[in-house]
């Protein structure tokens, strides 16, 4: 079977912590936090639908209504709203998204009713230090396009629906609350990162120009590259999604004026023309990307990137020559983006993924760090202006903070 249409089930080892914790591998679908390994006393957070979300089309997959998780913000952070985008990869062709409208990624039947609300969510000040007192939201993605199509199948019963959802969201919370906001911050992780790219200068729109909009883009950098094959894996796939699920709509005309649209989903063709600020968190070395992007089977057939891809310490002199080929064009990418002074960086030389929603990598004793400054600490310094945050790390292997992930590969 070829490698998007199989399912796979991927069980990662953190390193520092040393738990093991399952998370499912299919249309891309990199959920990094779990029940099953949420810290005791984690703040968990209900459920709440998005009603009147059916009479503007604004649906999931299946038809079924979207939501989000909403914990209100006390103190000082009353009036400041952190809206967070969730990932969960794309589905590019009908197979896929028939069996996406079957999970949590394209059902709201399946939503948890409860979800834990950990790293940048975190409501501890000891966790989260500047935003543990804001309203918090997590929008559930359930449309497998990064909230940007605008399309239906009606003979497979698919709704492409994201556009809709995302707007219908923004509705929902600027009427309990968030249209009084005086500061707001757009985050999202993986495919939620790309799109609070794509919705960053939309999100600026809704407020008036006294309130403080910036926008964070976890682990979105996912790069137009060659695969190890020398194909573009990547940009075949993301050229079903774009067609599929009618995404070219709603598309930056900045970007769709010059380009191809498919080239238009990819955030090193869009970051340079975001008027807001906008800060860009992301590992040199993404696994997902190396897995999914760079060496996936299909570009792989003899599987000599296998042990690579499930550790990076099993990487030949080799294929680390690939990955910092691969680290340099995303270097390059981010160098246009990086002199404006509005904008943020925190490039780590590590092998990671959704650094902001993970307590251990976003702020903790052990957290990654460059030049002595963890993730949330150089988020926070870049949004309340205290300093500028350009953080590029040096290739690999010389950072020693990394929290490295280790794969053990089942097929399901």
């Amino acid at each position: 079977m070829g490698f998007w249409g199989v399912i796979w089930v991927l069980m990662f080892v953190l390193r520092k912590w040393g738990f093991v914790q399952s998370y499912e591998f299919f249309g891309y679908n990199y959920s990094v936090v779990s029940a099953a390994v949420v810290p005791p006393n984690t703040l968990m957070v209900p459920l709440t639908l998005v009603q009147g979300a059916a009479a503007k089309r604004a649906v999931c997959l299946d038809g079924t209504i979207p939501g989000y998780h909403l914990h209100r913000g006390f103190g000082t952070g009353a009036n400041s709203w952190l809206v967070q985008l969730e990932g969960g990869g794309w589905c590019n062709n009908l197979k896929s998204c028939i069996y996406r409208k079957t999970t949590h990624r394209g059902s709201s039947t399946y939503f948890e009713k409860q979800y834990p609300f950990t790293g940048i969510l975190s409501n501890r000040a000891e966790e989260n230090p500047d935003f543990f007192n804001w309203n918090r939201v997590k929008i559930r993605y359930c449309d497998g396009a990064s909230f940007a199509g605008d399309s239906e199948d009606k003979a497979s019963g698919l709704q492409f629906r994201g556009q809709r959802i995302w707007l219908a969201s923004m509705d929902d919370l600027m009427s309990k609350g968030m249209h009084s906001a005086n500061q707001a911050l757009l985050s999202g992780c993986s495919a939620g990162g790309l799109a609070s790219i794509l919705h960053c200068d939309e999100f600026r729109t809704l407020f008036p120009l006294s309130t403080k909009v910036k926008c964070l883009s976890d682990a979105g950098l996912f790069m137009d590259a060659a695969d190890v094959s020398g194909g573009r894996t990547l940009r075949t796939f993301f050229d079903g999604v774009v067609t599929l699920q009618g995404v070219k709509k709603n598309l930056p005309t900045t970007c769709t004026n010059r380009l191809d649209p498919t080239s238009c989903f990819f955030p090193q063709n869009l970051i340079a023309n975001i008027k807001t600020p906008l800060f860009l968190l992301n590992a040199a070395y993404d696994a997902w990307q190396v897995q999914a992007s760079l060496a996936p089977p299909t570009a792989d057939p003899h599987g000599n990137w296998h042990d690579c891809k499930l550790n990076n310490e099993r990487c030949s002199a080799t294929q680390i020559q690939f990955l910092q080929g691969f680290r340099n064009e995303m270097l390059n990418a981010v160098k246009g983006f990086g002199a404006s002074k509005q904008n943020g960086l925190f490039i780590n030389s590590c092998f990671a993924h959704c650094q902001s929603e993970r307590q251990d990598t976003w702020f903790a004793d052990d957290s990654p760090i460059i030049n002595n400054k963890p993730v949330a600490i150089a988020v926070g310094d870049w949004y309340f202006d205290r300093a500028s945050v350009k953080a590029i790390d040096c290739a690999y292997p010389c950072d020693t903070t990394c929290h490295n992930l280790v794969f053990k590969r089942t097929i399901g």
